[in-house]
């Protein structure tokens, strides 16, 4: 998931408005290789700063969810290994989708003002997400993200409140927070 609708982007000279809606692809490094098991990367450290200082904190803070994706052994591929059907997985989608409309809409595009409501968390969890704001030096922004994705991951489990399992789950998916810009 990622900001979606009107984005004001400011510059030096101007505001300017967008309609943002995407998903982003990034690698590591300009070789496509740092801490890929399989293949050695080529680029220096500095290289590997350069490239990720291209991707500024703020428009990494608009970006919900920062997922890491190895690639998958052959073994993997050509195996029998049974996985959950689409059909259920969509089915589990529209259930939160459905629970989403009844708040008022997408957890996506919650406002600021609801997530207390919404996203409340248990002490412990409190104390969790407190750790990784600290921990992870996380905006604001990024605090508010990890609510909503918390809180669509319990509404996929059909759960009423956010438990830790999963605000942890959406802490691990600010990934390029902990890895690389932190």
């Amino acid at each position: 998931m990622a900001q979606q609708g009107p984005t004001q982007v400011p510059t030096s000279t101007r505001h300017s408005q967008f309609i943002l809606s995407c998903s982003c692809y990034l690698h590591a490094c300009r070789c496509g290789f740092y801490g890929d098991a399989t293949r050695e990367c080529r680029c220096t450290p500095a290289q590997i700063q350069n490239y990720l200082g291209k991707i500024s904190g703020p428009l990494l803070d608009r970006i919900d969810i920062h997922v890491e994706v190895p690639a998958v052994p052959f073994q993997e591929l050509r195996g029998e290994a049974k996985a959950e059907p689409s059909s259920a997985i969509r089915e589990r989608v529209l259930a939160a989708r459905a629970v989403q409309q009844t708040r008022g809409g997408a957890n996506a595009r919650m406002p600021s003002r609801s997530i207390r409501k919404h996203c409340a968390l248990d002490d412990s969890s409190e104390r969790t997400l407190e750790l990784a704001v600290r921990r992870m030096s996380l905006s604001a922004r990024a605090h508010d993200r990890i609510l909503k994705v918390a809180r669509t991951i319990a509404d996929l489990a059909a759960s009423e409140t956010i438990a830790a399992k999963h605000l942890a789950e959406a802490i691990q998916y600010r990934s390029l927070d902990r890895n690389y810009w932190n």
